[in-house]
């Protein structure tokens, strides 16, 4: 895939659309372009949050472990963006991804990540958006779940 390609890609995710070409330009270049087979782990919970990972093509499975082993709570999709809550919060990774098919990724690392957080606020604001929307329906799933018992 060639550069402006992957420039494409990255203004198709949410939380990129709104920075100019030339700046996701640069992000593409300096992120690393990785590709995994199905069944493959991206990284697992309780690992260090070294990166975010913006899935290209194929689909992931993001699972938490539990008492009874590991429960799939998403799937990850094509312009979805994954690992920022650990880049964000300065903590271990909160679950693991695993590649559910051949999988495409850009990885970009945290000092990357954070500096285009610094230089355009309105990607702070929609990574906001998105942690604010995910909150929310987590806390609708365990009200769903107490509920049921």
């Amino acid at each position: 895939m060639l550069l402006k390609d992957e420039v494409g890609m990255l203004q198709r995710v949410p939380l990129f659309s709104g920075i100019e070409p030339t700046k996701l330009k640069l992000l593409a270049f300096t992120s690393d372009r990785v590709s995994y087979s199905a069944g493959q782990i991206l990284f697992r919970q309780g690992d260090e949050g070294d990166a975010a990972y913006v899935i290209l093509s194929g689909r992931a499975d993001i699972l938490v472990d539990s008492d009874r082993g590991p429960i799939k709570v998403a799937e990850l999709v094509p312009n979805s963006i994954v690992g920022e809550i650990a880049i964000l919060c300065n903590s271990s990774r909160t679950a693991t991804v695993r590649a559910a098919s051949p999988l495409e990724v850009l990885r970009i690392r945290k000092d990357h990540f954070l500096r285009l957080m610094k230089e355009f606020p309105e990607m702070t604001i929609e990574i906001l958006r998105v942690l604010a929307d995910r909150l929310s329906h987590t806390t609708a799933d365990l009200i769903d779940a107490r509920s049921a018992k």
